[in-house]
């Protein structure tokens, strides 16, 4: 189509500009920023071309599909280095989320004993091996959960602190939950646009013209049922993850957000600076 590229760069505007805006704020430069981008065009043209059947694309096709250079294609050695945890591995997310599923059901499940003789006594350290499927022993999942301010020892006894998994004190971790869900959210929608089955459900409501006090309590409005199906669905994926076949690979993240603003001040479009022309 003839504006399709004009409308695909705009949303690409919209998706980067608040990409661009934690990038400044954590330091990262103009040259960093082209780093990346040359090495996910790179990796997306490659995926592209296996999904085409083509096992390993030549430099050749790699450029044509970038548009990059060959020189710069061949640059590329290595696959970067992910220095970010991914949340969904997490033995303390887990944990905590399993956790959490017993409190919705239970209050008194807020306070356990850190390990118990009995077996029918709810403790830490029985959740802590249910939630990572004994591959990490409860002791380094409960000092994680304490060091993220999310869950207090004292006296032997183990105490959930927060209703959510949101590591506000680690910035690591809130940088990784960022790069994840962000991810998986535009997954969905990119799926959907280029018509990719099945369709993903990927649903907004909006509304302008009312007061930040109004803004702040659909939050609250929308906070409280989120609880509400968190609960559901982590129970539901629980059980899935229990009965699913030996060496199943499907992931699946469900997530919710809410964003407001005073939007008395649109943001400009940026204009470059024209060139001064010297007269002989």
């Amino acid at each position: 189509m003839e504006h399709q590229l004009d409308w695909a760069l705009a949303a690409c505007g919209r998706i980067l500009r608040p990409v661009v805006r934690l990038a400044l704020a954590m330091g990262v430069k103009h040259p960093h920023l082209e780093v990346l981008l040359r090495d996910l065009l790179l990796e997306e043209a490659t995926r592209s071309w296996r999904k085409q059947g083509v096992a390993k694309p030549n430099i050749s096709q790699l450029s044509v599909t970038t548009g990059l250079n060959r020189k710069a294609v061949t640059s590329k050695v290595r696959a970067p280095v992910d220095a970010l945890p991914h949340t969904e591995i997490s033995a303390a997310a887990k944990t905590f989320t399993l956790w959490l599923q017993m409190v919705s059901e239970n209050q008194a499940y807020q306070r356990l004993p850190i390990t118990a003789e009995a077996e029918d006594v709810p403790s830490f350290e029985t959740v802590a091996r249910l939630g990572s499927r004994g591959n990490v022993h409860h002791r380094a999942i409960l000092d994680e959960l304490v060091r993220l301010n999310m869950a207090a020892e004292q006296d032997g006894c183990a105490e959930l602190k927060v209703d959510g998994f949101v590591p506000v004190d680690n910035l690591q971790a809130m940088l990784a939950f960022l790069g994840d869900n962000g991810r998986d959210h535009l997954l969905a929608a990119v799926s959907n646009t280029l018509g990719e089955q099945p369709r993903m459900l990927e649903r907004a409501v909006y509304a302008r013209g009312l007061g930040l006090e109004d803004c702040e309590s659909i939050h609250q409005l929308v906070r409280e049922r989120w609880s509400t199906l968190h609960h559901e669905l982590a129970g539901e994926m629980t059980r899935a993850v229990d009965r699913a076949p030996k060496g199943a690979k499907g992931r699946i993240r469900v997530g919710i957000y809410t964003y407001y603003e005073d939007d008395t001040a649109p943001l400009a479009p940026v204009v470059a600076p024209k060139r001064e022309e010297k007269t002989p």
